[in-house]
């Protein structure tokens, strides 16, 4: 059955005012974040020297996918994002599924990663905080902190915002024109072409820093000819990004040659160091420090929210949905979360941690390009003429067979880990519809009993 199409009232609606430079802005500060300042030693141990080509093949395939995120957001305008998307699409259930997924891998599992980074960057700082029981107490008070904060209602101003996003990028160009004037040739030299499989590993292990891109285009209803300015927005952000990373790795590769791969901890402040001394090196460790702790910030002030709308429609139990007497804020699910992404990051690496996220991230861009093709069949649209991808359901299918192709090089673990989540959200969500066929038999009899 189509959905029939709603005309925008003329006023009450949201202002189309976002052109494609002010898109792809906001895709460029939504995507560049802490991983950057670690992924290049994990490519690099993949690729060494060709690390290059695994940044074009993943933003090839988050432009794809992006781009299924446009014409889904642009046809779905309620919050929720994905996993509005596919509710919309594929129903309640498969709905819950994906924000279920999209919670664990893209919040929590995330925010164990980056955290590993921020602990990673401060033991090269202070190295006496780098054995294993400095490490736990770090991130204990780290989480501890961040929870409190966030239960007293800390808000993250516009300002913080740009001071973060000055804080991660200024040590990133400082990076790569060290790298322009200090680094070596021969250190960028190849010694074979790549077998594909060890681009898509070294892909798949990118995407942790490209993701982002579907955040940014989240405000669908706000941009003016989308039809126009999301895919020209998505090309330039993409682009941008795309070069600055491929710039990084190429000074960090340029600078240490095949020692980058043995940098796991902070790859980056190294090679600043090896050409700007010890003052480049603690000015991109401090880079990355501020900017891991404002996506860790960020994260425990949103993420917990989806617990607590979980509690609140009855897919978790009751506590998740309580609510702080004096601070208001959703106080168990900010203390819960914070606590399971403390027990992921004290006890997994940075690049396990990124790959897990990656591959349930992955899972939802699948589901989602798959949406997609589903919305438009059923012409859903809710407001207005929505954005449509040129090529009919090429990009998507594409899209699909690309981010298929990436899933291939996942383990069986993190497969079985991501099978655990879903085996949860669907026993919570039958659950819940058993409780509801309960409540339904139960009114009846005590209307009648009355």
């Amino acid at each position: 059955m189509a959905f029939p199409t709603v005309a925008p009232p003329a006023r009450g609606t949201l202002v189309r005012a976002l052109g494609v430079r002010a898109l792809a802005a906001n895709i460029v500060n939504s995507t560049v974040g802490s991983g950057i300042f670690v992924l290049p030693a994990a490519v690099a141990a993949i690729l060494g020297a060709s690390s290059i080509i695994a940044y074009f093949v993943c933003a090839a395939a988050i432009g794809l996918v992006a781009l299924c995120f446009a014409e889904a957001g642009s046809r779905v305008s309620r919050t929720g994002g994905a996993y509005a998307y596919v509710e919309t699409a594929f129903g309640p259930y498969v709905g819950f599924l994906a924000g279920a997924l999209f919670w664990f891998g893209s919040e929590v599992i995330s925010s164990s990663a980056v955290a590993v980074v921020l602990i990673g960057s401060l033991s090269a700082l202070v190295p006496a905080v780098s054995g294993a029981l400095p490490r736990a107490l770090l991130l204990a008070v780290l989480f501890a902190a961040l929870a409190a904060a966030n239960i007293r209602g800390v808000r993250t101003g516009a300002r913080l915002v740009e001071v973060i996003t000055v804080a991660k990028l200024a040590p990133l160009l400082l990076l790569v024109v060290a790298g322009l004037f200090a680094g070596q040739p021969a250190n960028l030299a190849w010694s074979s072409t790549p077998a594909l499989g060890d681009v898509g590993r070294a892909s798949l292990v990118l995407v942790f820093a490209f993701g982002g891109v579907e955040t940014a285009l989240t405000p669908s209803g706000e941009v003016k000819r989308p039809s126009r300015t999301v895919p020209r927005a998505v090309l330039l952000g993409l682009g941008v990004v795309t070069l600055l990373y491929a710039v990084v790795q190429l000074a960090a590769q340029g600078l240490l040659g095949p020692e980058l791969a043995t940098h796991q901890a902070a790859p980056l402040a190294s090679a600043a160091g090896r050409a700007l001394g010890p003052a480049g090196r603690e000015i991109v460790l401090a880079g990355a420090t501020i900017s891991t702790l404002g996506y860790l910030s960020g994260n425990i002030l949103a993420a917990p929210r989806l617990l607590f709308a979980f509690g609140r429609d009855g897919l978790l139990p009751a506590p998740f949905a309580a609510v702080h007497e004096r601070f208001r804020t959703p106080h168990v699910a900010i203390a819960v979360h914070a606590a399971l992404a403390f027990g992921f990051a004290l006890t997994g690496s940075f690049r396990a941690l990124a790959v897990l996220s990656v591959v349930a991230v992955l899972l939802i861009y699948l589901v989602s390009c798959l949406a997609t093709l589903r919305l438009r069949f059923l012409d859903v649209r809710t407001d207005g003429v929505p954005f449509r991808i040129p090529g009919g359901p090429t990009v998507p299918l594409l899209a699909s067979v690309v981010v298929l192709w990436l899933l291939s090089s996942a383990t069986g673990a993190e497969f079985i880990a991501v099978a655990e989540v879903l085996v949860v959200a669907s026993g919570l969500y039958l659950l819940r519809r058993v409780r509801r066929v309960r409540r339904s038999a139960v009114a009846p009899a005590v209307a009648e009993s009355g």
